[in-house]
């Protein structure tokens, strides 16, 4: 999509908003150190080891030119075709091209040219570091409310990450419909972001600074789930949440009570109307899961063991590319509810992190971190 400086509202939008994040993210910011909040530093749970050793790979300019939040690694990648939301300097489409292989591919998409120039310039780079004959990645300019436009193709891609840009957005309904268009049947969005404890003031929305800290953007988390609804989309499943902080006091004069928080909500794109619980054994191939995986809040597969799911996840389940992950019983039959089923799932992130802050039996304190550089909440 050519640089026009257009946001896409219904196919036309004010610019304001895109320029404004274009100069916070190509100008002001110049390394993680220049912000203001720790909205786009801190993951929400340990990186496993096998991601770490991808992210070392990924070259030093790329790195400090990040500013994500949480980290968006769903599992089961191997051989996919996953687009990253606002790729930025490109850390994440590094870090996931050695997960796919060299016979799936990552597609980056950002509107900063700066932001680009950064990426490209080590395509060869990271290709030779990982020992690809041909490039597995690429990137191209264009907004996130208008991926069809930027030349995407529809139904194309079976995985979609987002890290901390959603917010950035002035129209979040049509990044979330842009967004179902180009996945396939089955496909995911898997995105961490920034939401709040409300509905934001106008004065909060309208501050240049916090907008581009990712906080005068985020959205009050209850709106996700109406707007995941209304463009087709499973209801949102919560997977990680963890607390920000803002160490600046005029910023947070402004805030006033809203609170904030860093979560990662995975949605799919599957038939509806399927309201069958079913039972499902993990057969342990996911790599880095091979023992037990972490789906959302609610279930956590451990191998050979018999779970319930509701109607919802089995659908998931059955249309996704987790399939083959699991066996469905009974065998060559419906799906039908055995034993007890498991307590509710929890969608409210501001819920999940109470939870967490708890201080487990024999600790000193269970409060999240308050520094802008540490994990909080693991």
């Amino acid at each position: 999509m050519a640089d026009d400086n257009r946001a896409c509202v219904g196919g036309f939008v004010d610019t304001t908003v895109h320029e404004d994040v274009k100069d916070y993210y190509g100008k002001v910011l110049k390394k993680t150190e220049d912000l203001k909040s720790n909205a786009c530093v801190a993951p929400a749970k340990p990186v496993p080891a096998f991601i770490r050793q991808a992210l070392k790979k990924v070259h030093p300019e790329v790195t400090a030119r990040y500013y994500g939040c949480g980290l968006v690694v769903p599992e089961c990648l191997e051989g996919c075709k996953i687009l990253d939301l606002g790729s930025g300097s490109g850390r994440d489409c590094y870090m996931l091209s050695q997960l796919v292989g060299q016979k799936g591919h990552v597609t980056g998409i950002d509107m900063t040219e700066d932001q680009l120039d950064v990426a490209r310039t080590h395509v060869d780079y990271h290709m030779k570091e990982f020992g690809y004959k041909t490039p597995n990645v690429s990137f191209v300019q264009g907004y996130i409310e208008a991926l069809t436009e930027a030349g995407l193709e529809k139904s194309s891609f079976d995985i979609i990450i987002s890290n901390c840009v959603v917010n950035l957005s002035p129209d979040k309904k049509r990044v979330l419909a842009e967004a179902y268009s180009v996945l396939k049947d089955g496909g995911e969005l898997y995105f961490s972001d920034v939401y709040s404890s409300g509905r934001l003031t106008e004065e909060i929305k309208n501050h240049k600074v916090l907008w581009g800290e990712c906080v005068g953007g985020a959205l009050w988390w209850k709106d996700l789930l109406l707007l995941a609804e209304e463009v087709g989309f499973s209801p949102p499943r919560l997977v990680t949440a963890s607390v920000i902080t803002v160490d600046n006091k005029e910023l947070q004069d402004i805030l006033g009570d809203f609170k904030f928080v860093s979560a990662t909500y995975r949605l799919f794109k599957v038939p509806k109307g399927n309201t069958k619980p079913c039972r499902v054994m993990y057969n342990g191939s996911i790599t880095g899961a091979e023992d037990s995986f972490q789906f959302d809040r609610r279930y956590t597969f451990k191998v050979d063991d018999p779970v319930e799911v509701d109607g919802e996840v089995a659908t998931i389940l059955t249309q996704s590319r987790f399939k083959a992950d699991f066996t469905f019983q009974p065998p060559g039959g419906p799906c039908e509810p055995r034993g007890a089923k498991p307590e509710e799932a929890i969608v409210d992130p501001f819920e999940l992190v109470l939870q967490l802050e708890k201080p487990s039996p024999g600790s000193a304190t269970g409060g999240c971190c308050s520094t802008k550089s540490a994990p909080c909440c693991k």
